[in-house]
């Protein structure tokens, strides 16, 4: 006779097993929806592999795990996939999961099985493998992934299995009735087990109020090493710890498992799944379930199909909605209400309970502690509920989790025998999910800490490697200058004296004739304009940011930094312009412009009345729009417009032609027209973000959109107009003579390049972090594309920029050595 221990506390409510245990198992009837959820268990949930539209066959797989600590999900029938989408599951909080919805076919056609009859010969990876295909995931409890428990750590040695056959919690009586018709599959199953983990012991524990089902797994077990222990009646043995407790007298340490102590627990159901998985190759599609209560006229078992509408199986044990008051899915004492009976049944669905406001009144209103410690002899688990209800109703968590609240199996012991009828389990599950919570949000921000630490590294060093490479090569091109310096000086002794002093009378002819260099002179008429530009471009920002009222916060706060952005640049200009004036002689301004510059000016001029007449025409539709909404506004407005008309007649006053005519063009300047199709662009991908914002805004401002796709089609025609000249400036320079590029330019222009592409990179990284971020901002994913493509564009023009400055430097080094030869 083997001894046995106690545990602590316990209680003794009514059974209620004997009114679903008079008849066999029954086979339930095919549904005409499976609703299979993807997460059935602990851990990650699965990944569908299946779309819409698609027939699968029983047992397919439609879901595979996803990480370690997960299980695949198999078809239950076969039909066609009708949806995946999140659907109401079974969960205490009435929590929504995705959902794999297939619609049978009624033909319930097997896909192809691979049976094994000699299992025994099989090796632990292959038997592991073929639990892990088979989607089985703990059915008594948890449901936690079998094949993670039947492959401990190498250095755990599992000294006792356990199969679980207590099945403590009243009303329920699917692993009694399992064990008593299919008592080979589970002596079968757990041999399977002993064979992967080989413990010195095999026991199953077993309540002594289940004879049949005791007599029927002694005689499954006669002949193996198998051991079935008969223990007293009391809730709840069943529990992994308080059964360890009792049939090894071992106690699980706090913030451990049972494997630390080399014991290793399953169930009675688990271990039939994995002989059926094993043996013939079957996924866990099934499982049986208790439907009882007063609201059934045929409680019993049934074996039913993984994602049934509960529905349809409460129909067949004969529901009656008028004499059920609710539906507990568990037992009553750690089962929770169901909102609706059309939820799918999942793997850890062992019980389905239709009762009766008789058969299971309302709690009465909770009333304060009277302290009477009543919870603390009946918890199984030693601790001091009253302590835990006290911290978890006053929200000081860590507390609670001091007092050891993950101890708690929520067995609802306490809340059975508190004459206040205080929900102590509620209490406990709340904090207990409050506390994980902060722990993944914790978690959450120390890996984005974690992250921006190593951005911020990388950069760091990529900064370094690059500057170290220029390093290179400016020393390097410097060393090849001195080389040529002194291979100069080096020249041969052997030169015909004459041929040289013509050549050095030559070159002193050609001093005498190039003019000094003039000294430079200070454009005044240049630095005015950049001051008028620079406050009329301040002036535009500002009544955007004004007509902006209904835009979002961060664009908003975007114009607002551009405002101060213009203001510290125009307070530049003003000074440069005071500082000339005061320091310049007094000569006539187009003295002092080069011919690029007169060539510029009356572009320039053209360009400085074109905005002001579409600032005028702008300011005119504004005030038109808010004459009547807002007068105030309007007259403001129109002040600003009466302004602008007179700036505008002061620039095309300006710009009159005068009797004064060159005899050539000047040449353009490739450079300033360059900068301005860079300014057009950048203008054009800030109107088009404004336009995309608006777009996102809900609701949407109709008349806000229009008018910005307006401002966005305008600033297109100026970056075409820009582009265009430039074109037709380079193809004007193209047949002028090309001045060679010195290596300290093309050291610049790589150095440009590299610039260009680090922020391209920049850029490129923020684009990923951000659509890897969940959710995804769609607004920021797309202002970020086009930052990226404007860089793209960017480089594209600074790489060739550089290799046409290449390509003259090396053409011009061709025709000097031609020409010495």
């Amino acid at each position: 006779m083997r001894q046995i221990w106690d545990f602590h506390g316990g209680v003794h409510p009514p059974e209620n097993k004997s009114q679903s245990t008079s008849r066999p198992i029954q086979k339930a009837t095919l549904p005409k929806t499976l609703i299979l959820p993807l997460s059935q268990h602990i851990g990650q949930p699965a990944k569908a592999l299946v779309e819409p539209g698609q027939k699968v066959l029983k047992g397919e797989v439609i879901a595979t795990a996803e990480g370690p600590v997960s299980v695949a999900v198999h078809a239950s029938s076969s039909g066609t996939v009708t949806a995946v989408e999140r659907r109401p599951v079974p969960h205490p909080s009435g929590l929504s999961d995705v959902c794999i919805v297939i619609e049978t076919d009624g033909e319930d056609a097997w896909t192809d099985l691979t049976p094994c009859e000699d299992y025994r010969s099989l090796g632990s990876e292959q038997l592991l493998e073929r639990v892990r295909q088979g989607g089985i995931a703990g059915m008594g409890g948890a449901g936690f992934p079998t094949a993670i428990k039947l492959h401990p750590p190498r250095n755990d040695k599992v000294n006792a299995l356990i199969l679980n056959a207590a099945e403590c919690e009243p009303y329920i009586t699917a692993d009694d009735m399992l064990m008593r018709e299919r008592a080979d599959e589970v002596i079968r199953g757990m041999e399977i087990m002993a064979q992967l983990l080989e413990p010195e012991e095999c026991l199953i524990g077993i309540e002594d109020n289940k004879p049949e089902a005791i007599s029927a797994l002694k005689q499954a077990a006669s002949g193996t090493h198998i051991e079935v222990v008969v223990i007293p009646t009391k809730y709840p043995s069943g529990g992994e710890k308080q059964l360890i407790k009792i049939l090894t007298g071992l106690e699980v340490p706090h913030g451990k498992i049972p494997a630390d102590i080399g014991v290793m627990c399953q169930n009675v159901g688990t271990a039939a799944a994995v002989y059926r998985a094993v043996r013939f190759g079957e996924p866990l599609i099934s499982r049986i379930t208790t439907v009882t209560g007063d609201g059934v006229a045929t409680p019993g078992n049934f074996e039913v199909l993984l994602g049934s509408p509960m529905s349809d199986l409460l129909q067949q044990a004969g529901f009656d909605a008028s004499k059920t008051d609710r539906l507990i899915m568990g037992g009553p004492m750690m089962g929770f209400t169901l909102t609706d009976p059309d939820l799918p049944l999942v793997k850890t669905s062992n019980c389905i309970m239709a009762v009766s406001a008789k058969e299971f009144p309302r709690p009465d209103p909770a009333q304060a502690c009277i302290r009477c410690g009543l919870c603390a002899e009946a918890c199984p688990a030693e601790l001091l509920p009253q302590q835990l209800y006290w911290f978890s109703k006053a929200q000081e968590f860590d507390k609670a989790e001091n007092y050891n609240l993950f101890d708690c199996i929520e067995c609802g012991a306490c809340s059975y025998v508190c004459p206040s009828s205080i929900p102590l389990v509620q209490y406990y599950r709340y904090a207990k999910n409050q506390i994980r919570v902060t722990a993944q949000e914790q978690q959450k921000s120390d890996k984005a800490r974690e992250r921006f630490e190593f951005r911020q590294t990388r950069l760091e060093r990529e900064k370094e490697e690059k500057e170290a490479k220029r390093k290179a090569r400016a020393e390097a091109a410097a060393k090849a200058q001195a080389e040529k310096a002194a291979q100069q000086q080096d020249a041969p002794a052997d030169v015909d004296p004459k041929k040289a002093a013509i050549e050095a009378a030559i070159k002193r002819a050609q001093a005498k004739r190039t003019p000094a260099p003039a000294q430079p002179r200070v454009n005044i008429a240049e630095l005015q304009t950049n001051v008028d530009k620079a406050r009329e471009k301040l002036e535009k920002v500002r009544e955007t940011l004004a007509e902006s009222d209904g835009a979002n916060a961060a664009m908003q706060e975007k114009l607002r930094n551009a405002i101060a952005k213009n203001e510290e640049r125009l307070a530049a200009a003003e000074k440069a312009l005071h500082d000339a004036q005061n320091s310049a002689p007094a000569t006539p301004a187009a003295s002092n412009a080069t011919p690029a510059t007169q060539a510029a000016e009356p572009e320039q001029q053209a360009r400085a009345i074109a905005r002001t007449r579409d600032k005028i025409k702008t300011l005119t539709q504004a005030i038109e729009s808010c004459r009547e909404t807002d007068p105030q506004r309007a007259a403001q407005l129109s002040e600003t417009v009466e302004k602008t008309r007179a700036k505008l007649a002061e620039l095309e006053a300006e710009a009159a032609p005068t009797d004064k005519a060159t005899d050539e063009p000047p040449a353009p300047n490739l450079e300033e027209l360059s900068s301005q199709v860079d300014k057009a662009r950048d203008k054009l991908s800030m109107m088009q973000g404004m336009l995309d914002d608006a777009k996102a805004e809900q609701p949407a401002d109709e008349a806000k959109i229009a008018k910005l796709q307006r401002a966005v089609e305008k600033n297109q025609e100026r970056l075409a107009a820009a582009q265009k000249t430039l074109e037709e400036a380079r193809t004007q320079a193209g047949g002028s003579a090309v001045k060679a590029a010195s290596p300290e330019e093309i050291e610049a222009l790589t150095s440009a390049l590299e610039k260009a592409q680090d922020k391209l990179a920049m850029m490129q990284n923020m684009l990923n972090e951000a659509q890897q971020e969940p959710p995804v901002d769609e607004a920021k994913v797309a202002k970020l594309s086009r930052a990226v493509e404007k860089n793209q564009d960017r480089v594209a023009a600074a790489r060739a920029t550089l290799n046409e400055a290449r390509g003259d430097a090396a053409e011009n080094q061709t025709s000097t050595d031609g020409a010495g030869a």
